[in-house]
């Protein structure tokens, strides 16, 4: 089994993916062992039944893709996407509290979909989105996801502007919990960026180039 491919969520999150390409990426996740496909809520369904049988987990997002939408309705989905076949969730915090500084409400946010998913046997991985966090908004965030007791802590949506970076990796991998992993997310496109976030401190990848560096995992051991 290829280690670096079961590090890796394999991706498709773009507004006007298609039915037909997510059963493309399921037959690649399939096919290369990765860890799960990330895919919307509508697609769901689609993934789940194209992945039965297999041990890819089906991921999708919730609160997606700017984390400010009502803690009942991210539990609503979650439920509803977990019902299809889902069994990992990466949630959006809800940035504009934590950029207003309002902790409660991030914390109470993140833990209503943590006990959701918890109590169906899923996975909860918080995008953070690092991207638009000061340093010190990060360590609230590393102590706010391990006291939520979620399982991940990600670093972006991909859609901020700006992806992970071994800085941040760092910062992360220093301040969460010892229950607490961390998934690099945004940017991370060829063989030499994986292995940096994994020798970071990543233990998941979420990427839609996980072919791509994969072949190039291949290219340097040939």
């Amino acid at each position: 089994m290829n280690t670096l491919a079961s590090t890796i969520d394999h991706t498709l999150l773009k507004p006007d993916a298609t039915t037909e390409q997510v059963l493309v990426l399921c037959a690649e996740a399939r096919e290369h062992s990765f860890a799960s496909v990330c895919v919307l809520p509508w697609h769901v369904q689609h993934a789940a039944d194209a992945l039965l049988g297999s041990k890819v987990a089906v991921c999708t997002v919730v609160g997606f893709p700017l984390g400010g939408t009502f803690t009942a309705s991210k539990v609503h989905e979650t439920e509803l996407a977990m019902f299809h076949g889902a069994r990992e969730i990466d949630m959006v915090a809800n940035i504009a509290a934590i950029k207003s500084g309002d902790l409660d409400a991030v914390f109470a946010d993140i833990r209503e979909i943590v006990i959701s998913v918890h109590e169906r046997k899923g996975i909860v991985k918080v995008i953070i989105e690092t991207g638009l966090l000061s340093e010190s908004e990060k360590i609230d965030m590393c102590s706010i996801v391990t006291q939520a007791h979620a399982d991940f802590i990600k670093t972006s949506t991909g859609f901020a502007g700006s992806g992970a970076t071994l800085e941040d990796i760092r910062l992360l991998r220093a301040h969460i919990g010892q229950h607490v992993k961390v998934k690099a997310s945004g940017g991370i496109r060829d063989h030499a960026t994986a292995i940096a976030m994994i020798e970071a401190g990543a233990q998941r990848l979420g990427t839609s180039s996980g072919i791509a560096i994969l072949q190039g995992s291949s290219s340097t051991n040939s």
